[in-house]
């Protein structure tokens, strides 16, 4: 399978085991409750438990043989029942030959295999239907999901515009249109706004939440599709061709099939969604950790900085984060309350060369505020953004919404992970660093050479760097 395309596979797939499990275990346990009020069990009580410890076993294994749910999201109402009645009776039939084996099925009772199999087939088909409404009527149209650009012409664009919202897929949302021949901007087409044109596509895509683009451009010059797949891949945004490009390098793209189309996808960003799993479980239990640290040391830190200055105890920042979504930081304030407006007055002694504003000495740091940075204190609240998802433990530093106005695709391609508590930034030289060319160098290195191992080798890094206090300021 398509590395790209992984990612939904491996939610779908891991999200329905997980919806199953839960089903035979609720069927199986309601079957024992009807059948047996008074919990006697009738004296077989570890007959029971590993009958249902095999229904378990059985329901991952059918799954992982027979991948019985690979059109999962194609099959209508009717298509589901016949899929979970087959499932359901293939389990029941396994479980009666496992309990005849055993020689257990003279002891067992019958009613429990019949309220089971009744509760599973139930259960199962509702979980089943209620999961796909959740992935499109929710999901789908969640900032979680990916956000999709067409880009098109105005004699294609409404076939390709249909065909995308007719397609079952339930990862991706239709959400912008961009027409190269006409200045179309301002229309809507099938309730989707037009954008961009030719001339300011790449412009806008810098500014706006965006993970993917469809690009159906058949009476383009090459070289013109070309370069905007090119400017496309330096955001690092997923970009789909449905037509062959021979003077592309193809080395590391993936051909394959988008809404019914045949594509070939270009993405510079590449990651395995199974380690981006394991990373997002990591960044839970440490998000949760590092909050226990936070609401101990609350008391202590909300005293100093009340104490000092008037002003909230936490400050809160609009940052950007992967791709282009807002959300807000939370730190511990470490300047006067009237710091965003003193900022203007300063910044012709910004010490960095770029979009990032730092400065030695700032006169709108408190004495508090300066001993929360020296030792990364302030930061400790958004372990809370770690938890939520809008960050991760590792990964690249997010820009303020100033910033981020100023962006180029070079620029945007730090976005195209999510943001990280710590990063290679932070490890080589933080306050130390005097270019935000450099800023952005270190977080491009990190996204093309990221693992599990280097985000362990990082954190490990990072606790050095806070208790020799290198590069703070």
């Amino acid at each position: 399978m398509n590395t790209i395309y992984r990612k939904s596979h491996v939610v779908k797939t891991y999200s329905l085991i997980f919806l199953e499990t839960i089903g035979v275990a609720l069927s199986y346990f309601i079957a024992l409750l009807l059948r047996f009020e008074d919990y006697t069990f009738d004296n077989h009580f570890d007959m029971y438990v590993n009958y249902g410890v095999f229904l378990l076993v059985m329901t991952l294994l059918y799954s992982i043989v027979t991948d019985w749910n690979r059109d999962f999201f194609e099959r209508g109402f009717f298509k589901e029942m016949w899929a979970v009645g087959k499932y359901d009776i293939i389990i029941t039939v396994l479980s009666t030959t496992f309990l005849f084996f055993t020689k257990d099925a003279y002891d067992f009772s019958r009613l429990v295999f019949v309220y089971f199999a009744i509760g599973n087939l139930i259960s199962a088909y509702l979980l089943h239907i209620g999961f796909k409404e959740f992935m499109f009527r929710y999901y789908k149209k969640s900032m979680n999901s990916d956000k999709l650009m067409v880009i098109t012409d105005s004699a294609h664009v409404d076939k390709v515009v249909d065909r995308i919202m007719e397609s079952k897929h339930w990862n991706y949302e239709l959400t912008y249109i961009a027409i190269t021949d006409k200045d179309m901007v301002g229309q809507e087409i099938k309730g989707i706004p037009v954008v961009a044109n030719l001339d300011n596509v790449i412009e806008l895509s810098t500014q706006v939440v965006l993970d993917r683009v469809f690009i159906s451009l058949p009476k383009t010059e090459i070289t013109v599709v070309r370069d905007m797949i090119l400017e496309f891949e330096a955001m690092g945004i997923l970009c789909h061709y449905n037509i062959e490009m021979d003077e592309l390098n193809l080395d590391g793209k993936e051909a394959g099939s988008f809404a019914g189309f045949s594509v070939i996808s270009f993405s510079i960003v590449n990651m395995d969604f199974r380690r981006l799993m394991i990373k997002r479980v990591f960044d839970v239990i440490g998000s949760l950790i590092g909050i226990i640290f936070t609401i101990v040391l609350y008391p202590f830190i909300a005293l100093a900085i009340k104490i000092e200055s008037r002003g909230p105890v936490i400050f809160k920042q609009e940052r950007i984060g992967k791709n282009g979504r807002h959300f807000m930081i939370y730190k511990y304030r470490s300047m006067y309350q009237d710091a965003e407006e003193r900022l203007a007055e300063l910044k012709s002694k910004n010490e960095v060369e770029g979009l990032m504003f730092k400065m030695e000495d700032d006169p709108r740091i408190t004495k508090v505020g300066k001993f929360l940075r020296k030792t990364s204190l302030d930061e400790l609240p958004q372990f809370f953004n770690v938890l939520k998802g809008d960050m991760s433990l590792v990964g690249t530093r997010p820009p303020t919404v100033n910033e981020f106005e100023h962006y180029n695709a070079h620029y945007k391609r730090r976005l195209s992970i999510t943001p990280g508590l710590t990063g290679m930034w932070q490890v080589n030289g933080r306050s130390d660093i005097k270019d935000f060319d450099e800023v952005v160098r270190l977080d491009l290195e990190y996204i093309d050479n990221w693992s599990l191992r280097l985000d362990f080798k990082l954190i490990l890094q990072t606790i050095g760097v806070v208790i020799f206090r290198k590069g703070s300021k």
